[in-house]
């Protein structure tokens, strides 16, 4: 059982790398550091030293100004395409490392897949925000993150089975939010998009009669 918990715990924190993975090492950190959580396997408890929080927060700080530039942010992330996931699949393995190796190994796996589903749903949610010329929606999503990767990355050493369950289901209405996102643009820049029914009905249905009565002057 023990060994079924940590796999759920390293899972959690693959999910929340995937996302984030500056700020899911940072904040682990942090929780570390300051008893936020207690008994996590040793393989994580350097995680808690002054530099490694450091490191990670600076770079947190880079990303976070990073992706409030348009363009610069869909290229910050589709970079991070190459590091989140494989790192998302070693932090998922260190956290079970105690455990039998067939749990160690089926923690890197599940970790890395879950982290390559969390970064790019993330991913097309990025290109989707990056459509925008302003820095707001991005900053909004940054913090609407970071409030994510905290709570998975602190609860699910409190609440592993529940916590895990929860982040699968916010996963899943976010892919579902990312594709409704992609639909509505593809209409908008083929031309295909029309306002809602009611809106502009009248000015239309008079400019066809009107048309209409013009051809028939004409044919007279």
């Amino acid at each position: 059982m023990y060994s079924f918990i940590t796999l759920v715990q390293g899972i959690g924190l693959a999910y929340a790398a995937g996302l984030n993975l500056y700020a899911a090492v940072a904040v682990t950190g942090l929780a570390i550091r300051y008893g936020w959580i207690t008994n996590v396997p040793t393989t994580l408890e350097p995680f808690g030293g002054g530099i490694v929080i450091g490191l990670a927060l600076t770079m947190y700080v880079v990303e976070f100004v990073a992706t409030l530039i348009p363009g610069v942010a869909s290229a910050w992330e589709t970079l991070h395409s190459l590091i989140r996931p494989p790192a998302a699949a070693v932090l998922a393995a260190a956290t079970a490392w105690h455990a039998d190796p067939v749990i160690v190994l089926v923690a890197a796996l599940l970790g890395g897949g879950l982290a390559i589903t969390t970064h790019t749903t993330k991913l097309g949610l990025r290109y989707a925000i990056d459509a925008s010329p302003e820095p707001v929606t991005n900053g909004v999503a940054n913090i609407v993150e970071l409030a994510l990767v905290s709570a998975v990355t602190i609860a699910i050493w409190h609440h592993p089975f529940i916590t895990l369950g929860v982040a699968l289901l916010v996963l899943l209405c976010l892919v579902m939010m990312v594709r409704l996102i992609w639909r509505a643009l593809r209409q908008v820049f083929s031309g295909r998009w029309m306002p809602h029914q009611g809106l502009m009905q009248a000015p239309r249905v008079m400019e066809r009669r009107g048309g209409s009565h013009d051809d028939e002057i004409h044919e007279h």
